[in-house]
């Protein structure tokens, strides 16, 4: 299956009764089992268009369409900074919540659960409350919870951005581990630009307000193992090449904040 987003935009009326522009001629396309990341400087519109990929925002210009779904509604699994868990119910709950509600039965619920939870380390856990579990822990519930209905598409909008560092390096690699195993075509929002590098096939870098792709940087590295020292220099190159595309707007977006 392939995502194709096609010359999209987005305006918004803003709380002077202003039009503004959010994102503009957007032009892009997720191949199957491709880990896009979209990075850039705070205001360009990157969850943005991670709604609007995701069916959660309409565009005002342009639009987003399937390939290859045989005439099915694609089937998305989304990954927020925010987990939202439902604290009335267990993790086992929590992740079967998107079966329930497609109907699946029973049975199937109790296999995908228990397959999910274990595939994100969370086995043993099953009966805990969000309460009773760690930042990592809950996102690892978020995500088991999106890989549960199996997705055509997985979408991440910076899920471990809340997380302190040692977590978020933890989670990363457990990321790339998941993706291994599931090859889930994904697109994943980031301000983090290593974290971009060690997990994308590609990553689109979009200027400040309006968003506009700025560059599209293929990373040509092995998909695991990004971080061993035989990679350290390209992984740095990669690095820098981004951040001195966005290190002009991302001053400009700090003016602003």
């Amino acid at each position: 299956m392939r995502i194709v987003v096609e010359n999209v935009g987005k305006t918004f009326t803003d709380s002077k009764k202003s039009e503004v522009t959010a994102l503009e001629n957007i032009n892009f396309a997720i191949e199957n089992q491709e880990f896009v990341v979209l990075v850039g400087p705070s205001g360009c519109g990157k969850s943005t268009l991670l709604n609007i990929v995701g069916g959660l925002l309409s565009p005002s210009e342009g639009q987003v369409y399937f390939e290859g779904t045989l005439g099915k509604e694609p089937n998305l699994g989304i990954v927020f900074q925010e987990i939202a868990l439902f604290p009335w119910r267990t993790v086992f709950e929590n992740v079967v919540y998107g079966l329930e509600e497609r109907g699946v039965s029973k049975k199937e619920r109790e296999e995908k659960g228990k397959y999910y939870i274990d595939m994100v380390g969370l086995t043993g856990f099953e009966n805990a409350y969000p309460k009773q579990l760690s930042g990592g822990m809950k996102q690892r519930a978020g995500i088991a919870r999106a890989l549960s209905v199996e997705p055509d598409l997985l979408l991440m909008d910076e899920p471990f951005s809340a997380l302190d560092a040692q977590t978020r390096t933890i989670m990363q690699e457990e990321l790339l581990t998941i993706w291994d195993r599931t090859r889930l075509s994904t697109l994943y929002v980031t301000h983090n630009i290593q974290e971009a590098v060690y997990l994308a096939d590609r990553v689109i870098v979009l200027s400040r307000h309006p968003g506009r792709i700025k560059s599209v940087i293929k990373i040509d590295l092995p998909k695991i193992g990004r971080d061993e020292e035989k990679y350290r220099s390209q992984f740095e190159q990669y690095s820098n090449e981004i951040w001195n595309l966005i290190r002009h707007d991302a001053q400009e977006a700090l003016k602003e904040a």
